[in-house]
């Protein structure tokens, strides 16, 4: 499970959390039942506080810290905050409370946090590019306050193009929906090109910023002959399930 890998890393990297006092002598499993009062960290979702995929999120996060012993409202407390307001004034707000830890759920996220804090370590999820965002100096090393998980290597783009003219041989064209303003636009639009080429396909970029954009994007890819959607991870198109979901 993603969370756990990110939580049990973020412990065990003695120079991650250098120079946050206490954090590194955090008990595991087998002391975490010992915790006077509880540890207070924080988790920042890319997604509406409403939205049920996040609901889920949210309980499948708890239950995988209760399995490490850290159960909330005993030996720990999280404060959320989720996108679906000011970002960077979520993240001044987070930083304020002074949490030991916080977990980032995107790219978009993360930089909001980075610009706050660079001594509360940050253990960030569903980040594509991690070297190139300026998050960690290698993926060997990360080195800073930050560590986490790469969601997606670049040769996962061509699996999704390979994927799309098996199912439809005759496809000729790909609309790349994502959106411009987000760290990964690049990453996954130059993994995209390269990929069509020997798939002999045009990757054509459709940037979108809100719902409204996604569904004129849609609505009118979808008169072209012989074409495709590519939606790729970004913030917008995280935030529009519902949008995507009702054009499939």
């Amino acid at each position: 499970m993603l969370w756990r890998v990110a939580w049990v890393k973020a412990m065990q990297r003695r120079e991650f959390i250098a120079g946050v006092g206490t954090v590194a002598a955090w008990p595991l499993a087998a002391h975490a039942q010992q915790t006077k009062s509880p540890r207070r960290i924080a988790a920042f979702f890319s997604s509406r506080d409403d939205d049920p995929e996040v609901t889920r999120q949210v309980a499948r996060f708890q239950d995988e810290l209760a399995k490490l012993g850290w159960l909330e409202g005993q030996t720990i407390h999280v404060d959320y905050r989720f996108a679906d307001g000011n970002i960077d004034a979520l993240a001044k707000e987070l930083v304020r409370l002074q949490p030991e830890l916080i977990v980032t759920q995107s790219t978009v996220l993360t930089v909001a946090i980075q610009q706050e804090t660079h001594t509360i370590p940050i253990v960030f999820l569903r980040v594509s590019d991690p070297v190139g965002a300026g998050f960690v100096a290698s993926l060997a090393r990360p080195g800073g306050n930050l560590t986490g998980l790469l969601q997606y290597e670049p040769g996962i783009v061509s699996k999704w193009l390979a994927m799309l003219k098996e199912i439809a041989p005759r496809l000729a064209s790909v609309a790349f929906i994502s959106n411009p303003a987000d760290s990964g636009y690049s990453y996954f639009l130059e993994s995209a090109k390269a990929a069509a080429q020997p798939l002999v396909l045009e990757v054509v970029p459709n940037q979108v910023a809100n719902a409204a954009d996604i569904e004129s994007s849609i609505a009118a890819f979808a008169r072209v002959p012989d074409g495709g959607l590519l939606i790729v991870p970004s913030l917008v198109n995280n935030a529009n399930r519902a949008t995507r979901s009702a054009w499939s």
